[in-house]
């Protein structure tokens, strides 16, 4: 099992997950982070420190959403590592929990 960067990290993209991430599985897009599964430990540490909510397991991801694991591992070859916290969008508060934001992201 892995864990997978969700929907409410699209337009808000805080990235204190990528401080406490042991083995630097987050990859960084222009306006959302992916995990990248190979690179996954499984540490559970992510999920604590995402302010937005959107870091799930595997396992436990809502099935609305189950098409952002294929997306984290697509997105996650084609993406650059990010291993260094980042000041967040200045809007990402107002982004925080709107619901259908999948049409935003930005490849």
């Amino acid at each position: 099992m892995t864990y997978v960067v969700a929907e409410n990290c699209i337009k808000c993209k805080y990235t204190d997950c990528v401080d406490v991430c042991p083995v630097d599985c987050f990859r960084e897009g222009p306006n959302f982070l992916v995990i990248d599964p190979d690179e996954c430990i499984d540490c559970t540490l992510c999920v604590a420190e995402c302010p937005a909510e959107a870091i799930y397991a595997e396992d436990d991801l809502p099935q609305a959403q189950h098409h952002f694991i294929e997306l984290n591992a697509e997105l996650a070859k084609l993406w650059k590592p990010i291993v260094d916290k980042k000041p967040a969008p200045p809007d990402a508060d107002q982004w925080r929990g709107v619901p259908d934001k999948l049409r935003l992201l930005e490849r």
